[in-house]
């Protein structure tokens, strides 16, 4: 099955027409979203967009590696964060998106490591899966997952790394996956276009980013999760595969991160 492993349709992009989003969506054959809330000012408003959409939007909640003194009290955020999830179990289904982010400029990283460190433990805790974002901080980001989350479920969101951190992202352990997003369509994105040869298919995951990366032929305009099928026909031309065959294993591969049951769309 067809399902968007992260987007973030409660985001105000989307105000002006979310649920006619989410219906080309349901039209395009796609059987799940995981919408990921990086805004704690958002949470609710996620919280009640799930509630719209029961067994077909679940969550996933962080706080961004770029937004933490964004906030007034970053500590009493991962609070807040602990109480959301045990309020909700199994509809937020994971913890992120976190992470380290070196090509903006605004929070040290040393404070994103450390608040990393902190969703690692909560992940623990709860024994909720992590999704990951890393720009420009590979190298640093892989150190701190070898250190603090071996063995861990692990979504490498919208991977831009080159085929050789990827094999260290899924060293780690069994339950480490590698998603895909918009980009792997672009002609010139070659890393990505040799990790979705090489990864193999049962540790792939597809995903929009939406409203961000919007893959060929969009490309400039705003992303929507009805163009993941854009992102899993490219898997499954560098594959040579056939396309069902990528929509089935991604579909089993993030309800097997996830720990859920989705019904196919029709």
């Amino acid at each position: 099955m067809l399902v968007d492993a992260h987007a973030h349709l409660d985001l105000k992009q989307y105000a002006a027409d979310r649920d006619e989003t989410i219906q080309r969506a349901k039209d395009e054959g796609v059987s799940g979203i995981i919408n990921v809330g990086i805004d704690p000012a958002r949470w609710q408003s996620s919280l009640e967009l799930a509630a719209q959409y029961p067994g077909y939007i679940y969550l996933s909640f962080g706080l961004h590696p770029n937004d933490i003194l964004q906030v007034a009290d970053p500590e009493a955020v991962m609070v807040q964060l602990e109480e959301l999830i045990l309020a909700h179990p199994g509809l937020v289904v994971g913890i992120g998106e976190t992470g380290l982010d070196y090509y903006w400029k605004n929070v040290p990283p040393e404070t994103q490591r450390r608040y990393f460190i902190k969703h690692i433990a909560l992940a623990r805790q709860t024994n909720l899966p992590l999704v990951i974002h890393c720009r420009e901080a590979m190298p640093d980001l892989i150190a701190v997952l070898q250190e603090d989350a071996r063995q861990m479920p692990i979504m490498m969101h919208c991977f831009s790394g080159t085929l050789a951190e990827a094999e260290q992202c899924l060293a780690l352990g069994s339950q480490v996956y590698i998603s895909l997003a918009g980009p792997v369509t672009f002609a010139k994105a070659t890393d990505r276009h040799e990790v979705a040869r090489q990864v193999p298919l049962d540790r792939l995951l597809v995903e929009t980013d939406s409203p961000f990366l919007t893959p060929h032929p969009f490309r400039g305009r705003r992303n929507e999760p009805a163009h993941v099928r854009l992102v899993a026909q490219k898997i499954a031309e560098l594959k040579n595969l056939a396309y069902e065959e990528v929509l089935e294993q991604t579909g089993k591969n993030v309800e097997t991160l996830f720990g859920l049951t989705l019904t196919q769309s029709s």
